[in-house]
């Protein structure tokens, strides 16, 4: 709320206990001393009183509306809320009107943007003249990478500050100031303790919720875990299917994978199931994966992927979530290769170059008489016809030398895929 409408009742009026608990000051902020402390970013700019446009980037819950706001009051701005979702251009050029005025009148503005990767294209280019001149300075904040979901124009234009998911510490510290304020501890064993920060994820707001609805209890008995998992909701992991969390997660699986970490590479599959991806998204990936990453070091790798996939069609979820994490960590296990990966992206690569070379004439079959008289076929060998049953015959075009893409490795059954190739290459040598 901006600090001339106020009302002369709200400290009379019932109150959340987050809201209550709210830092006045940008020391009491915790969990966040890479960006408040002296020596740091924010820290830097307060002591100065020059504030430079900026996006606070951080997971829900971290404190970045609340540092806006002390930021405004530790640069003696005013103070200018807008939420992205619910503010259109028109709403914006009034707020950039009253904070010209302001301006004229010696009082800068502190122009807050709630969930600022909202902002369509038209919205974020309506800032970029108000920004650059000076007649707001921007905080935007947002859950999201602002690379993916905010212009260059913009992000060229501010800094971009990453808030921290509030660690064990932190969280600790909110709960001391819940109990601080209401005269007595929460009703809480250790261990219970310790599992509602858990449940919390790094979120300070939802904390301090729980900690509200705790603080009501009787004191007489303390909540166990169990207890405890009855009386409150678990926060549902931060994890959002089409944004940077999706991207994360299935970048973190793929190469826990490919390390051969299969303790890791549960948990990341876990993580994303518990997130609410789609396992039939997973199972794609796992395929990809197969092909990719292990290839003929162990060709079972790819059938038993559409195996494990097909089982989770046939069996949905939960049963058929088993088959995919049994993939997992055969995948996790496998010997591992890239080299068809490789092999086909030098083969492009190659086609690309050479273009429409026709292959040798040997190789080409001749249905007609015109195709025999042009040497269709002549000289063909057939390799089953020969002592080892390998020709040795060039089977690239004329005008390109032989290449070799394929280069297996001395991991899994591609050992022996290698004691074939370097056998017909022998051959081949002595045939020449």
């Amino acid at each position: 709320m901006p600090h001339s409408t106020v009302s002369l009742f709200e400290n009379t009026a019932a109150r959340p206990l987050a809201d209550k608990l709210r830092p006045r000051i940008l020391a009491d902020v915790v969990g966040q001393d890479h960006l408040l402390s002296p020596d740091a970013p924010i820290g830097r700019m307060v002591a100065a009183k020059r504030l430079a446009s900026m996006i606070l980037w951080g997971p829900p819950g971290c404190g970045k509306t609340t540092i806006a706001r002390l930021l405004a009051d530790a640069t003696s701005l005013y103070f200018e809320p807008v939420s992205a979702v619910a503010s259109g251009v028109s709403d914006l050029r009034k707020i950039f009107d009253a904070a010209a005025n302001r301006r004229s009148m010696g009082q800068g503005t502190l122009l807050f943007v709630d969930e600022i990767h909202r902002f369509n294209r038209a919205q974020q280019d309506v800032l970029l003249p108000y920004v650059e001149d000076g007649t707001v300075t921007l905080v935007g904040a947002t859950t999201e990478n602002p690379s993916f979901e905010l212009n260059g124009a913009l992000l060229s234009r501010c800094q971009v500050l990453v808030l921290n998911r509030l660690d064990d510490s932190a969280l600790e510290i909110l709960l001391k100031r819940v109990e601080k304020d209401c005269g007595r501890p929460l009703p809480l064993t250790d261990d219970a303790r310790a599992a509602l920060k858990a449940m919390a994820d790094g979120d300070g707001r939802y904390l301090l919720g729980m900690a509200e609805e705790l603080a009501s209890l009787a004191p007489d008995k303390k909540l166990d875990p169990t207890r405890l998992a009855t009386f409150v909701q678990k926060r549902r992991p931060l994890y959002d299917k089409t944004q940077e969390s999706h991207y994360n997660l299935i970048s973190a699986l793929h190469k826990s994978l490919r390390g051969s970490d299969c303790n890791a590479a549960l948990y990341w599959f876990a993580r994303m199931l518990a997130g609410g991806e789609d396992p039939r998204y997973i199972a794609r990936r796992l395929t990809r994966f197969a092909s990719e990453d292990i290839g003929l070091a162990d060709p079972q790798a790819l059938p038993l992927a559409i195996a494990a996939w097909e089982a989770y069609e046939r069996l949905g979820s939960p049963e058929g979530e088993l088959a995919l994490a049994e993939l997992v960590v055969f995948l996790a296990t496998a010997p591992k290769s890239n080299a068809t990966y490789i092999a086909l992206a030098q083969a492009k690569s190659a086609a690309n170059e050479y273009g429409s070379l026709m292959p040798p004439k040997h190789i080409l079959n001749a249905p007609t008489s015109l195709m025999k008289d042009l040497g269709y076929s002549e000289g063909y060998q057939y390799d089953h016809d020969t002592a080892e049953g390998f020709s040795g015959q060039n089977y690239f075009p004329e005008d390109m030398d032989r290449q070799e893409f394929y280069c297996p490795v001395e991991r899994g059954f591609e050992r022996e895929v290698k004691k074939r190739l370097d056998y017909w290459a022998e051959i081949r040598k002595r045939k020449q």
